[in-house]
């Protein structure tokens, strides 16, 4: 079979939860305290999983860690009951429900030794997420033992690395050499820049890139201040489609001009701020889409249910496939729960362009294995959990009870345990 981009969404764990953990987070700042849905949070993305099948895509799967991680509070000396209760809500947090922040992917077709690469993200900056690495790296070890693959650590700290989210590709077609974009943060006033730039240069010198089709790019310091934690907030990129926000950038120009010096073939679309403003484009979650091109190589844009209910945004959209813009199809899913925690359709996915047959297949997904899926969510998965529960042992022992019958049902029991 022809190399092909699988999306894996991360599976929203049985601990979601409304924290507010994530400065920059905006979304997430606003919703701390409240009352979480994890059955609900859970089908909601097998929803859009099946929608993206609907849509002729393929589909793989990540799934939920271990939570709490005993683990990584053994390295603190503490036991979660004894835990202060920023640290029981640090080792509770199911973000790595956001695939997007799993790795960085370079695809074979861009590397100098014909191989996948994927780089685990060390997602340093925030302590919610700086222990993830471990167990989302044995799962792509597992999920990517195949030849055709190279799957690399972590970047060591300080430099922050937050994987997909910071880096684009584009290309004439997903199984043909492409132009890898990373962006990196260097300001953003009150709050942190999670991509630092010796992070993206390292995971391109791994990845083995050609440098002349390789570029780092700087996140706009207005982006970053009005709530743009990650690149893809405010930009996304697919085939030959560059989609993003005016503001996106520091020096968008500079940024355009070389692009095309790259890839001449590029369709640049531009959100003016004057028509979407980056509120708006925030809010909405505009670019945390999905960009996909569909079987019939047509470009389609999956969108939150928020960027319909945001006038500015639909309009603009309305307008631009009216006008035959590049982005042809427009579809929306409702993602609320994972987009009350900060993270809309991109952030639940890794973009993988690969052989599906060199993939282990316990992490590629079709209806049928869904549905079972679906079944343990709406058999396990806790209905609600509110900010004063997180201590409750019964909650604890439903939530690891509930992993281990995912688990049992892949067949992956002990195998990404780290």
């Amino acid at each position: 079979m022809p190399h092909v981009e699988i999306n894996f969404d991360g599976i929203i764990g049985p601990s979601h939860n409304y924290a507010g953990l994530s400065p920059g987070n905006l979304a997430a700042t606003r919703n701390r305290g409240a009352v979480s849905h994890p059955r609900a949070a859970a089908l909601q993305g097998i929803a859009k999983m099946r929608a993206n099948l609907a849509l002729g895509l393929t589909q793989g799967i990540l799934l939920p860690h271990a939570r709490p991680d005993h683990r990584w509070l053994s390295t603190l000396a503490v036991a979660y009951a004894d835990a202060a209760p920023h640290l029981q809500a640090q080792a509770l947090s199911a973000s790595a429900m956001w695939a997007a922040n799993a790795a960085t992917v370079s695809p074979a077709a861009d590397t100098a030794d014909g191989r996948c690469h994927l780089s685990v993200a060390n997602l340093v900056t925030m302590p919610h997420r700086s222990h993830e690495w471990p167990e989302t790296l044995a799962q792509l070890q597992l999920a990517f033992a195949d030849p055709a693959f190279r799957v690399h650590g972590p970047v060591p700290a300080p430099f922050g690395d937050e994987g997909a989210a910071n880096h684009m590709r584009l290309a004439p077609a997903h199984d043909a050499p492409g132009v890898e974009i990373f962006v990196y943060g260097v300001g953003g006033g009150p709050f942190p820049a999670r991509q630092h730039r010796t992070a993206s240069e390292t995971i391109a010198r791994r990845h083995g890139l050609d440098p002349d089709r390789t570029l780092f790019v700087a996140q706009s310091d207005a982006a970053i201040a009005a709530g743009a934690f990650h690149n893809d907030v405010v930009a996304v990129a697919n085939g030959r489609v560059l989609f993003a926000h005016e503001d996106a950038f520091a020096d968008k120009e500079g940024v355009y001009a070389r692009l095309r010096a790259m890839m001449p073939e590029v369709e640049i679309v531009e959100v003016p701020a004057a028509e979407v403003s980056l509120q708006d484009a925030i809010t909405s979650y505009l670019f945390n889409a999905q960009l996909v091109t569909l079987p019939s190589g047509e470009t389609a844009l999956i969108l939150p249910l928020e960027a319909r209910e945001t006038p500015s945004v639909w309009a603009w959209l309305e307008a631009h496939v009216a006008g035959n813009g590049p982005i042809r199809h427009l579809e929306v899913v409702d993602v609320r729960q994972s987009m009350a925690n900060g993270g809309g359709p991109a952030c639940l996915r890794l973009r993988v362009v690969a052989d599906p047959a060199t993939v282990d297949p316990r992490f590629l997904v079709d209806d049928q294995r869904l549905d079972r899926i679906a079944d343990v969510i709406a058999t396990h998965w806790p209905e609600t959990i509110a900010q004063d529960e997180i201590a409750d042992p019964q909650l604890l022992a439903r939530i690891e009870r509930a992993r281990t019958a995912l688990h049992g049902l892949l067949g992956t029991v002990g195998l990404i345990d780290r």
